[in-house]
């Protein structure tokens, strides 16, 4: 197997990369009150060693007091900032690049979670779900203190000397939860059609974009699927998705980071084209993919049966091969390995071990 595409590099305006293979962001819970140590910076730091081209960085909650559902999730702001500036001089001492994800995690917060347990958990509309209605609305100007929030994290982003940073707009948290229409339905700017849902993330990229300048890339993550409902779409035809992505990359965003759970599955009927394929070229930007990249099962499956063994990347090379995407995110084979680039490039694969969920126990 030829694998020279993956370890192409990646030339951007604003972003350069040694190879195409990109560390994917995975929340670990693992910085003491929220700050990262020690053993947060050698994390990062093996996988950089590990000839990963780009580090995203486990989702970091921006300056918010609901943004954070565990007191061990790292934050980006205050004291931390310190401990996450010991981490970028740790990667790009090993040769690396790393970027933020900057997080706030919405709806999904129960009450009393997180290091400020008495502040209220946030939601465009009150609903964790369609029909499930738990909180008052957010205020046009709470909206707005959340967009100078996540703004705030931005500047500091690129004050401690990022690469780059990416905004978490999946998965059912916060940006997603005006995304998706089953948490979004409100009736002003900021709701009712896909066009308006998108609004509240237009504004963020639109306030960091005029804070932190023009040559500073501006990754966006999203995802059509929920964790609150595995099979909620946010659009239903490559037409839904170009009028969600367009404003989106007008806005500022350099790269997408597009979520599946597995990165072969097709995302429209009638085509092969993935997630993130599709995204390509729909703005002409690039896009990064990811899922169940190097494992025989996705992630959920994992959390039920304990393991996902070692998979052939032949899929993966040839949708490479294609200019399906640019990049390719790589998970828990790299919690399992964090030298897995290294093991792919130098043809070593016998070497790579299977991923178990006990691996999540630790850092390694």
């Amino acid at each position: 197997m030829n694998t020279d595409t993956l370890f192409r590099p990646f030339i951007h305006p604003k972003l350069e990369l040694p190879n195409r293979i990109v560390m994917a962001p995975m929340t670990r819970q693992f910085s003491p009150g929220g700050i990262p140590d020690d053993s947060v910076c050698d994390y990062y730091r093996r996988r950089a060693e590990g000839e990963v081209g780009l580090v995203i960085t486990e989702g970091t909650t921006v300056p918010h007091k609901a943004a954070s559902s565990h007191v061990q999730i790292p934050r980006f702001h205050d004291e931390a900032l310190e401990g996450w500036a010991k981490v970028v001089e740790e990667v790009h001492a090993a040769g690396g690049k790393i970027a933020p994800q900057l997080w706030h995690v919405g709806v999904i917060r129960k009450p009393g979670e997180g290091p400020y347990p008495d502040f209220q958990t946030v939601s465009p509309s009150g609903y964790l779900r369609p029909e499930k209605k738990v909180l008052e609305p957010l205020s046009t100007a709470e909206i707005d203190d959340l967009i100078a929030a996540y703004t705030q994290a931005a500047v500091n982003a690129k004050a401690l000397g990022f690469d780059a940073l990416e905004l978490h707009g999946a998965h059912g948290y916060l940006i997603d939860n005006f995304f998706w229409e089953g948490t979004n339905v409100r009736d002003d700017e900021y709701g009712g059609s896909l066009v308006k849902r998108r609004q509240f993330a237009v504004a963020i990229i639109e306030s960091i974009r005029a804070a932190i300048g023009e040559d500073f890339p501006i990754i966006m993550r999203f995802s059509q699927w929920k964790q609150q409902d595995y099979d909620a779409r946010l659009a239903q035809s490559p037409e839904e998705l170009e009028q969600f992505v367009t404003p989106l990359s007008a806005a500022g965003v350099d790269l997408f980071h597009c979520s599946n759970r597995r990165f072969w599955d097709p995302e429209f009927e009638g085509s092969d084209l993935n997630l993130a394929g599709w995204v390509k070229k729909l703005t002409g930007k690039p896009t990064i993919s990811v899922g169940s990249v190097g494992l025989t099962e996705e992630f959920i499956a994992t959390y039920r049966e304990g393991t996902a063994e070692v998979a052939g990347i032949d899929e993966l090379i040839t949708r490479m091969e294609a200019d399906e995407f640019d990049l390719i995110a790589v998970g828990r084979a790299l919690l399992a390995n964090p030298d897995w680039p290294k093991l792919i490039r130098t043809e070593e694969t016998d070497k790579i071990k299977t991923f178990s969920k006990d691996q999540l126990t630790e850092l390694v």
